[in-house]
């Protein structure tokens, strides 16, 4: 069984992915994986230097980027309610070279118009500018993660529908191989959701770090990021098991469900971008 990371951050996620490319591409020739994306928070700055390196290594480049989007406009300058989030995580990425320039496009305006706490997105620009791209659920932090594990199952069902119907067959709900609070529980709700819909669901992990012995270090980046001391019980920790793991590993993480592997390997074999310098 064959596996593809297709959420993957690396050290352009500022103070939050440590995960260096050059590291990246060699891990992913380690593991006999045939492409790779790097999707960093709210921006493409690996692109080129990814795309590079890839392509000499013989590795096939998946350009994408988690992008925020606004609950509402992103014009909006304003919490949705007290305390929450003023934007939801998704993973989108480049099919081709015209979903690429609508990528580039989405993460500049992103930061030009949507700016607040993240560059965000809203679903005006997705839809102007959808042509060309694959869109993932994303993690917890997802649109429709969040509704799901607050049972908001009509709302849940709406974004998903609205995401499916604007990204035809290019849409995919997302299920991750790591033990966060609630993941487990949000795994059995996202495959009960892709069964009303009769939506496809893809495997990712969500790697921050290259190997599960690199956890420690890791969390000293985070408090970095965090302004935290490291000794602080309150602070946030990540989950152990957000590493860049291998097909075996993954496989082990869904039994039973072959279809989401496999679903890495048809969105890979979907994706052909290639830029240069012009």
């Amino acid at each position: 069984m064959g596996f593809v990371h297709l959420h993957c951050h690396s050290e352009y996620s500022l103070l939050d992915g440590a995960n260096r490319i050059g590291d990246l591409i060699r891990r992913a020739q380690e593991l006999e994986q045939p492409a790779l994306a790097i999707t960093d928070h709210g921006n493409m700055h690996a692109a080129w230097d990814f795309q590079e390196r890839a392509r000499k290594a013989k590795l096939k480049p998946i350009l994408g980027m988690e992008a925020y989007v606004a609950p509402r406009s992103r014009l909006e300058r304003a919490r949705p309610a007290p305390g929450a989030k003023p934007y939801y995580h998704l993973v989108i990425l480049a099919r081709d070279l015209t979903g690429y320039r609508n990528l580039v496009k989405l993460s500049s305006l992103a930061y030009l118009e949507g700016f607040y706490v993240k560059p965000r997105l809203d679903r005006e620009l997705l839809a102007a500018h959808s042509e060309g791209l694959i869109v993932t659920s994303a993690c917890l932090a997802g649109e429709v993660a969040g509704h799901l594990m607050d049972d908001r199952w009509d709302e849940a069902r709406e974004a998903a529908s609205w995401y499916a119907n604007l990204f035809q067959d290019r849409y995919y709900l997302e299920v991750q191989g790591h033990d966060s609070e609630g993941q487990r529980e949000l795994n059995d709700r996202i495959f009960r959701l892709a069964d009303e819909l009769t939506l496809p669901v893809v495997a990712t992990n969500d790697a921050h770090f290259l190997k599960a012995e690199d956890h420690a270090a890791h969390d000293v980046l985070l408090c970095i990021g965090l302004g935290k001391d490291v000794k602080d019980p309150d602070r946030m920790h990540y989950d152990r098991g957000l590493y860049f793991k291998s097909a075996p590993e993954m496989a082990a993480r869904f039994p039973g469900r072959a279809d989401v592997l496999e679903n890495t390997l048809r969105i890979a074999d979907e994706i052909d971008v290639s830029f240069g310098k012009k």
